[in-house]
């Protein structure tokens, strides 16, 4: 049985808490729903359960490819182990096709596949609405230097790669992902999530949604498709 302590941050999604080993520690993913820095709050019901299978589901398979992360096991439908590591403070976005704010930035209608992944840095800054930086800027503050910011850039677009194949398999296309990177026992390892909360899942045939984009979009059957994605995973019919 895992001792949870106190209450160590909380984002739009989870919660994490320190355990009793200092090493360790408890994420717990909410139902809660947040889009639009807060602007627009619901909640969809059985989200927690599915992030917290679909991750486990994710970074075992990235374990079984070489990639390094902090996740150790689930504890329960809601709550899994993690090593604690310091958060490096960039999320890593990676884009198969144009969704999202790409789209307003680059002018190109949404869906729109680009003919080479593209990688973008977004400092995670709530107070500066995390804008997005490249490299140099990274550097500059310190935040990593050009031989981290190159591993993460390669492990980034490994996973993506990891991800679309196995998506494929299953009939969804991996649209775009956001990873983020912590600093443990001397490494870079993957952190955070991968879940229909920081990555666009959709159905390969319909392009229908089956992540938070239907939350934040108004789409309905929310549930619905957290739901069919998770199960598609698990191999239910």
């Amino acid at each position: 049985m895992v001792e949870i302590g106190k209450l160590l941050t909380e984002g739009k999604g989870k919660r994490v808490y320190e355990t009793s080993n200092p090493d360790i520690a408890v994420v717990y993913f909410k139902d809660e729903a947040l889009a639009f820095h807060g602007l627009k709050r619901g909640r969809i019901l059985g989200k927690g359960e599915v992030n917290n299978a679909v991750c486990g589901h994710l970074f075992s398979l990235l374990h079984e490819h070489g990639i390094e992360t902090h996740y150790i096991q689930a504890v329960d439908a809601r709550q899994s182990l993690v090593r604690r590591c310091e958060i490096i403070p960039i999320a890593v976005k990676v884009r198969n096709r144009v969704a999202g704010s790409l789209a307003k930035r680059i002018g190109l209608a949404t869906g729109t596949k680009l003919d080479s992944q593209v990688v973008e840095f977004e400092l995670r800054d709530e107070y500066l609405d995390n804008p997005i930086i490249n490299g140099t800027h990274a550097v500059a503050l310190h935040i990593a230097t050009q031989q981290e910011l190159r591993y993460i850039v390669d492990t980034a677009t490994k996973i993506n790669q990891i991800i679309t194949e196995y998506m494929a398999d299953i009939g969804v296309e991996l649209v775009d992902i956001k990873l983020e990177f912590g600093r443990c026992d001397g490494k870079i390892i993957l952190a955070d999530e991968i879940s229909p909360d920081t990555a666009r899942f959709w159905d390969a045939k319909t392009h229908e949604p089956m992540d938070i984009d239907r939350f934040r979009r108004d789409l309905g059957n929310v549930e619905q498709a957290y739901q069919d994605l998770l199960h598609r995973m698990m191999g239910d019919k």
